[in-house]
Order: C-alpha cells, then structure tokens, then sequence
C-alpha cells in the first residue's frame, strides 16, 4: 500500500478547502467519512487519492434533527444511528430498514449516510483493476463477459448498478441533498443527484471534485403515508442487494392516492418505476393489484446474458413491498 499523507479536518468548510488545495498542488485528495469502502480502494489501487481529507475530527453534521419541514440528517450520521432514531423509524421505517440492511453491525457503527451514497460501484472488474469504462478505459468487459450482478435497467456504455440502500429510499421520500464545496452550498433534489453512465461514464454523481454531501433533508410525508424496504440478497448478509425495492404510498382507506417506488441493484442508479405509481394510483391495494404491478416492474427491462434471473427477482420483491403496505 503507498503512502498517504492524512489532513485533519475541522469543519465542513475546512474539509472542502483542504480538498481543494490539495487539487490546486496537483495531487489527489479523497474524503474519510467512516472509510469502510475507501481505504479498501486504495489498498487495491482502484482509488488513485494520495491524500486523505479525514473528516472524523469533523463534529458537525452528524446529528438527525426532526423539525416542523421534515427530518435533516447529517451526512457523517453513521448508518447506526440513522436506524436507531426514533423521529426516522416512526416517519421513515423505509430508511431505518434500509440502513439497517446494510452490511454487519461493526460495518453500520462506522459507515456514513455520506458514504453509503457515494461509494464506488463493486463490478469485479473495476474493483479488480481492469481498464474498463468506470476506471477511465474504453469497454465495459461485463457485457461478454461476467454479468450476473449486472444492471437489467440503464445500462451502457457501463452496466454496473449502483450499491447503496438507502439511496432509493431518498429518492422516493424526494429528499434534498445539501452539497458543501470550495465555492459554497448547494441543494440537488436526490433524483437529479445521481447519473447514468451515459451521461458520465466515470462518475456516478454530480459531485465536483472538492464537493461533499454534507446533508440530506427529507421533507415530512403527508398523513397516511406508509413506507418500506425489501431487500433479497445471494447470502444472509454480509453483502448488496440483488434486488432492493424502496416504497412509499400515501393511503386514503386502502386506496392509493400517490407512490414512489425506486429499485436497487438494478441499475447504474436508484431506479424509479414510474410506470408501476402510475398504475397504482387511484386503486386499492390488493394481491392482484400488487401481483400486476410486479408484471408492469420488468418491463422495458435489458437483461444480460447471465443476469435474467433479476427479472422474476424483481417481479416479485416488487409485488410483495406493495402488498405489504395495504392497510391492515
């Protein structure tokens, strides 16, 4: 492992401008939230950052505070006390179930919102240090090649899916991310915060380079509304999800009057199944309606040679996240 020169940070803006400097030297820095993924990447030589921007000397943005517009969390909150807040698990089960998916208990106690967000995708072959489209090359080696993880939704020219859990949840509580850099703040709603692989071929997110998310605000649901996250992984636990399934409806009796539902694990990024909250709204929650509504998930999917058993996977994870919400 090469050497690092580690920086300290006191604040937010501190950490951003430490960042930018670095830029401005021509070297390369990265953030350290929790650093679970990061340090690994580095390790293996798929993150080139020769200076660490250590943001646990960082006080602020870690607490969760619930007020009259929503519920603000930082974005150093770790995944722990996401999913043990009380404000989110009576307003937000989906997040607290999300974040409580996610990897080992010693994992959660270090890992960040932050961090879950914009971690790097896990294709065997990025990670593993080919020259595909993720590491800056010319070919996404997934396509011919080992795919079984692979995006069934908004692939290419890279066919990777994107790894967090509670992202989607995000996106379909229509969250806002504050985003701190060099130059100030900005607000990015979380549906426009994360992008294809078309749009850019190396970076999954709208980030700059010395920009951090340093919060997220989640507006406050209206009445009736009921939430959850379904994940079906390959093991136990231990690892991301092959399907996850992110939904939010607002009830009037057992009638939909409006819903959400976001994808993980099949896409390059939170996918959003319009065509399923179109189809479910106005209709009152039934096996049938939620058994329809699986069928109408897959369509339009693009499976690749080795991953078409995502297509029932998903069919059903989505049936059965919209049959549990029906009322009773």
């Amino acid at each position: 492992m090469r050497a690092l020169i580690n920086l300290d940070a006191n604040s937010i803006s501190d950490a951003v401008q430490a960042a930018a400097q670095v830029r401005a030297e021509g070297r390369i820095a990265a953030f350290s939230g929790g650093g679970t993924d990061l340090l690994q990447q580095i390790k293996d030589g798929t993150d080139p950052a020769d200076v660490i921007v250590n943001l646990r000397t960082v006080n602020e943005a870690r607490e969760i505070e619930e007020g009259a517009g929503g519920i603000s969390i930082g974005g150093l909150a770790t995944l722990t006390r996401v999913m043990e807040n009380a404000a989110v698990r009576a307003r937000l089960p989906a997040l607290a179930q999300a974040a409580e998916s996610v990897g080992t208990p010693q994992i959660r106690n270090v890992a960040t919102v932050a961090g879950n967000m914009t971690q790097r995708p896990w294709c065997w072959y990025y990670r593993n240090g080919f020259n595909c489209f993720k590491a800056g090359g010319e070919e996404c080696f997934s396509v011919n090649g080992e795919n079984g993880q692979h995006a069934i939704f908004g692939g290419g020219p890279s066919f990777i899916v994107h790894p967090s859990d509670i992202a989607p949840v995000l996106v379909a509580f229509e969250a806002i991310f504050q985003l701190a850099g060099p130059d100030g703040e900005r607000e990015v709603p979380a549906a426009e915060f994360f992008v294809l692989p078309r749009v850019d071929p190396v970076n999954e997110n709208v980030l700059d380079e010395s920009e951090l998310l340093a919060r997220i605000v989640v507006p406050s649901p209206p009445e009736n509304t009921v939430s959850s996250y379904y994940k079906v992984m390959d093991r136990a636990a231990w690892t991301h999800a092959e399907i996850g399934v992110a939904t939010v409806i607002r009830r009037d009796g057992n009638a939909v009057t409006d819903a959400r539902v976001v994808l993980s694990g099949v896409a390059p990024i939170p996918w959003r199944l319009r065509a399923v909250e179109e189809f479910l709204a106005g209709k009152p929650i039934t096996a049938e309606v939620a058994r329809e509504a699986g069928e109408i998930s897959i369509e339009g999917a693009q499976p690749l040679a080795k991953n078409r058993h995502k297509l029932p996977m998903t069919s059903a994870a989505v049936e059965r996240s919209v049959f549990g919400l029906a009322a009773g």
